[in-house]
């Protein structure tokens, strides 16, 4: 659970949500990232009662709801957070909106394109936000900083990004539905909307085309829906082209869940973005820049902060797309779900 400098921008009681499903322990950064942004949290709802004594003990100042009705019943409640089984996450928003609520969903947010269209035509209906939890850079100060440079113009214009997403799978202590694929969507479409999203937003893009995709289940024949290794390329509008790997192979012996990287490069430099960890060293990860001007590298850890948790919360006040745009959110979840719909399974 990232934890970064409270940053609040509403006083206490001016900004209460509430967490709706507790599948996934995103949910635990997704409810930090508002409190540190001065929301209030009111409810706790799962249908697991053991799931909400375990966030109860995390977050004590939040009630228990009997039910998901009691939550968007209640008319303090401005936003729901979620981070339920992902095949679930759409349902529940189309539920929440049409409640009058904003949702927060964790990524992937929805697992079909047919769930896409029902998410965009009720967000238009209802002026309500579907909100996406894309942590891998929204929630890492190393990807925080490296828009900040872009933006300054420190590379140039981007011209491509790649991006290495491994994760480490500890099988055992996975739920039954992270194995079935109906469920969570295929790793393109779960573990690759940080990549996608990523591309986007760095090379400034709008949209994209999956140029070529694959999957496959290398090692874990006892989860044959599992795929445990999944790359694609993609190349957007204006030009720029991306390949991202994303995988399940994160060696017991790394001190770090995944050793998370990012390449950005640009007309007039580079940046390297070493997102959870420096391999080999106790200092922790680092931006690497090099340019027309310096060879450099920074350490922005408890620096940079998430500013996205306070502009979303003003964007759910304002009504305003400070955070981050619904049509990107959407264009993010839409082209992983194809790029996992067009992979060529190889093995």
């Amino acid at each position: 659970m990232p934890k970064g400098k409270p940053a609040p921008v509403v006083r206490p009681g001016e900004f209460v949500f509430a967490a709706v499903g507790l599948d996934h322990a995103h949910i635990g950064g997704m409810i930090n990232g508002l409190l540190e942004a001065g929301a209030t949290l009111k409810y706790l709802f799962d249908p697991d009662k053991a799931k909400m004594e375990v966030y109860k003990k995390m977050f004590p100042q939040a009630r228990i709801a009997s039910c998901e009705e009691e939550v968007l019943s209640d008319p303090e409640v401005r936003l729901v957070a979620s981070a339920c089984v992902p095949s679930e996450r759409c349902a529940l928003g189309l539920r929440v909106m049409d409640a009058g609520k904003d949702y927060f969903a964790d990524k992937p947010p929805l697992t079909t394109l047919e769930q896409l269209e029902s998410a965009k035509k009720k967000a238009e209906r209802t002026g309500r936000k579907y909100a996406v939890y894309y942590s891998e850079r929204i929630h890492n100060e190393e990807a925080v900083f490296a828009g900040e440079l872009i933006k300054k113009g420190a590379i140039g214009n981007v011209i491509q990004t790649i991006g290495l997403g491994p994760h480490r799978l500890s099988a055992d202590l996975r739920p039954d539905w992270f194995f079935v694929k109906k469920k969570y969507g295929g790793i393109l479409c779960d573990i690759g909307s940080h990549q996608v999203e990523q591309f986007l937003y760095y090379t400034g893009a709008s949209d994209a085309a999956v140029v070529r995709s694959q999957i496959a289940n290398y090692a874990h024949p006892q989860h044959p829906e599992l795929d445990d290794f999944g790359d694609c390329m993609l190349v957007v509008d204006n030009g720029a082209s991306g390949y991202f790997r994303v995988d399940w192979f994160t060696p017991d012996g790394l001190s770090n869940w995944g050793d998370g990287r990012t390449f950005i490069l640009g007309t007039e430099g580079f940046i390297e973005l070493r997102k959870y960890m420096n391999l080999g060293e106790k200092s922790g990860s680092r931006v690497y820049l090099a340019n027309n001007k310096e060879e450099t590298s920074f350490d922005v850890r408890g620096k940079v902060g998430f500013p996205f948790f306070g502009q979303l919360i003003l964007d759910c006040l304002n009504r305003t797309e400070t955070a981050m745009k619904q049509e990107h959110a959407f264009k993010a979840a839409e082209l992983a779900i194809k790029a996992q719909l067009m992979a060529e399974k190889i093995k």
